[in-house]
Parts: structure tokens; C-alpha cells; sequence
């Protein structure tokens, strides 16, 4: 119950359009984050087939794919939603915010740990590719449709095709 109300704070302070609690309950981004909750209670428990039912149910419900086993951290807010993807193996750390589109990806061409660490207090705008097994700082604002695929320090901006830090 104590992540739920804070799912609510979060949602509340960071989309301004809502004008009730009530209304968290409809966002995409809400509900998707309570089904991986769901999703990742039963993979953790080897429970794989319960575990991607869930998954699959919130991808088809609300546009977003966060694979069960991606670890993520308090706080996380997907705005509008649809599109995002969270890969399996990627860590995703506290008060990060993802707008539509984004993806947490793979390359392809790895196997094991294949996709991204996000730090804290990171901010992740529409449209952006962030793929590999790489790092990404804290308090990292990445520009919409930026694809990163190297290393990025805490405390800058990222924009561009391919992903470069425009502001320290």
C-alpha cells in the first residue's frame, strides 16, 4: 500500500493535468508500473509463466513493455507511455522520469547484461534509444529522440543522433 501512495505522489507532482487521485488511476504509466510490480513478484519467484501473463496484459493494455526482469528503483514516473520498452536487464534508479516512445534496449549483439543502467534523478524524453550495456549518471536530462549507445557522466545533457553532451 505504501508504494501505491507514492506512485500517486509521484504521478500527482510530476503530471499537472491531473486534477484528482482518482485520475492517477487511468494513467498508463500508473498502471503499467503496478502490473510490472506484479510481473516482477512472480518472476522473482520463478513463477515465469504467471510473471509474463502479466507482462503481456500490461503491454496490451497500456502500450508500455517493462520485461520483469529489469530492476527499477522508487519513483519512477512514465508519462503518456505508449512505446516505452524496459529490456530484462536493464536497472533503472530513484525519481527517474521516461516519456513515450523511449526504449531500454539491447544492441543485439550482446549477451548476459545487454542493457542500459540509469542513474538517479535522470530524465529521459520522448522518442530516445538508450541501448547497450551502458551507464547513464545521475541527475542525466536526455533530449527527445536521442540515441545514446556510450557512457554518460552524471550532471549533463544529451541530445542528438548519435547521443552528445551539449551542457555540463
Amino acid at each position: 500500500m505504501k508504494f501505491i501512495k507514492e506512485q500517486i505522489k509521484v504521478a500527482r507532482k510530476n503530471d499537472p493535468s491531473l486534477n484528482s487521485i482518482w485520475e492517477v488511476f487511468l494513467s498508463v504509466g500508473f498502471r503499467a508500473i503496478i502490473l510490472y510490480k506484479i510481473s516482477r513478484f512472480f518472476y522473482i519467484h520463478k513463477r515465469y509463466f504467471l510473471s509474463r501473463y502479466f507482462m503481456e496484459r500490461s503491454k496490451r493494455k497500456t502500450g508500455i513493455e517493462i520485461h520483469p526482469g529489469a530492476l527499477i528503483g522508487k519513483r519512477l514516473f512514465i508519462d503518456h507511455g505508449t512505446g516505452v520498452i524496459i529490456g530484462q536487464t536493464a536497472v533503472i534508479g530513484d525519481d527517474v522520469v521516461i516519456y513515450h516512445g523511449v526504449t531500454l534496449g539491447g544492441t543485439g549483439k550482446e549477451m548476459g547484461k545487454r542493457h542500459p543502467n540509469i542513474g538517479n534523478n535522470v530524465f529521459i524524453g520522448c522518442g530516445a534509444k538508450i541501448l547497450g550495456n551502458i551507464n547513464i549518471g545521475d541527475n542525466v536530462k536526455i533530449g527527445a529522440n536521442a540515441v545514446v549507445l556510450n557512457d554518460v557522466p552524471s550532471n549533463v545533457t544529451v541530445v542528438g543522433i548519435p547521443g552528445k553532451i551539449v551542457k555540463f
